[in-house]
């Protein structure tokens, strides 16, 4: 009998704090989780929280990702922003470089993305902005995994860019 052992990655979003405003409770899920989505400042997050959290991750050993979304604050990147392909490129190249920043500073690798909210949704359907997503992620650091829903065209243009993914 062959015995295949995976290992299981748990994953949440996290760093959804802004300004004020707490949200979750961070400190608490990094015990339980092996990897981590930290918002990246324009569906949820800012650069103080953004930091806080990859250090919190730093402490607890737990992998950090990019959740790059929507400039959409007072709608937590839930609503469809309708935004080209371009515009799409530029959004994620300018989060993820922002939270890589803070990573950096903390002596942590990113390791993986996940888009957010409506941007996340619209991805896994528009084959342009995949492409566009996918892209600028390979030209930032093709050793980014890509994390989106089997079969969506995410995982193709993540595929076709030379990216790993994750299913």
């Amino acid at each position: 009998m062959l015995y295949i052992m995976r290992s299981i990655d748990l994953n949440a979003d996290v760093g959804e704090g802004f300004g004020a405003y707490e949200c979750g409770r961070d400190e608490d899920l990094m015990r339980y989780i092996t990897s981590a989505n930290v918002a990246c400042g324009w569906h949820a997050g800012d650069p103080i929280v953004m930091r806080r959290t990859v250090e919190c991750a730093r402490r607890r050993g737990v992998r950090v990702g990019a959740h790059p979304g929507y400039p959409d604050l007072l709608g937590f990147g839930r609503r469809d922003m309708g935004v080209s392909p371009e515009e799409a490129r530029q959004y994620v190249i300018y989060q993820v470089s922002a939270l890589a920043g803070f990573a950096k500073a903390s002596g942590v690798s990113l390791q993986h993305v996940k888009l957010h909210g409506a941007f996340y949704n619209t991805a896994m359907r528009d084959q342009d902005l995949s492409r566009a997503v996918a892209d600028a992620i390979a030209e930032m650091d093709c050793g980014l995994i890509v994390a989106a829903l089997p079969g969506s065209a995410l995982i193709e243009a993540a595929l076709r860019a030379g990216l790993k993914v994750a299913r």
